[in-house]
């Protein structure tokens, strides 16, 4: 039943019961029951049917004007998300890749090897800002295109976080997950949030796998994540290259959380884990 209808409803529902029972009563009821009684049972009779009836439409008037203002403090929200995401990229995100593109230009004109540590640690910056602004970006827009009337609410949940960020990439990702969220901080969720994403964008970009795996497993008290692939794998050890910005930023994102990370091959996989200091891996 939609506002309006309620409203006419709690007009007319008094007033029709009025009109019947003064008609009931003066066409069948004037032998039985005198006028004095019957102006006394009227009034009875309109409350009798307004705590019954007329009470149930209001609560219902009530509910449907809380979802309504929920609806539209919901949309305020999105609309500033949206303006906000749009400021994020036509200006900082921006900056950003030009500047990224200067100091590439610089590392390649560089004539003296003492920059190179400087060049690098630049470019690690830049690397890092960059993702955190297009990470957010990515994240204030997806929200805004929710068709939930509290997006904000639902967005707390990490299986629903990773749940979006496998429907968004174009290669398979099978996702099994066991652990409570109620077993990690807010800052956990955040953090492992973007580290899952970090290894889901290798295995997009660099891994040339067909298929993926993110594991949550929580054993004996002990979580475990692990993102898994099907790709060509890596040689060496990755965590030596300075260039793999990526990983490093990780790492420390896991490190600052007293997480550990490990990269390894599993016969034709490629295993990527996250565990606590203190958890059995």
């Amino acid at each position: 039943m939609s506002y309006k209808q309620i409203k006419w409803m709690i007009l007319l529902i008094p007033t029709l019961t009025v009109g019947v029972w003064e008609y009931v009563r003066h066409q069948f009821l004037l032998p039985y029951i005198s006028m004095d009684l019957g102006n006394w049972l009227t009034p009875v009779m309109v409350y009798v049917v307004s705590i019954t009836l007329v009470t149930k439409l209001f609560r219902n008037m009530e509910r449907i004007q809380k979802e309504l203002e929920k609806e539209r403090a919901a949309k305020a929200v999105l609309e500033s998300r949206e303006k906000l995401a749009k400021e994020l990229h036509d200006g900082i995100a921006q900056s950003l890749f030009l500047l990224s593109v200067q100091v590439e230009r610089l590392e390649s004109k560089r004539k003296q090897e003492k920059h190179l540590e400087e060049v690098y640690a630049i470019r690690k910056t830049v690397h890092e800002v960059n993702r955190y602004v297009r990470q957010s970006i990515a994240n204030l827009r997806y929200d805004s295109q929710s068709q939930s009337a509290s997006p904000t609410l639902d967005s707390v949940s990490l299986r629903n976080q990773i749940g979006r960020m496998i429907r968004d990439t174009p290669i398979p990702i099978n996702l099994e997950w066991d652990i409570k969220d109620e077993d990690f901080t807010a800052k956990e969720k955040i953090e492992l949030l973007a580290c899952m994403r970090e290894a889901v964008v290798n295995i997009q970009k660099h891994a040339k796998a067909s298929e993926g795996w993110i594991m949550g497993e929580n054993k004996n008290g002990y979580r475990l994540i692990t993102i898994k692939d099907n790709g060509r794998g890596f040689a060496g050890d990755p965590f030596a290259m300075k260039d793999r910005y990526g990983l490093h930023i990780m790492k420390e994102r896991l490190k600052t959380m007293n997480w550990n990370l490990k990269l390894y091959r599993e016969q034709e996989y490629t295993v990527v884990q996250f565990s606590q200091d203190g958890e059995h891996v």
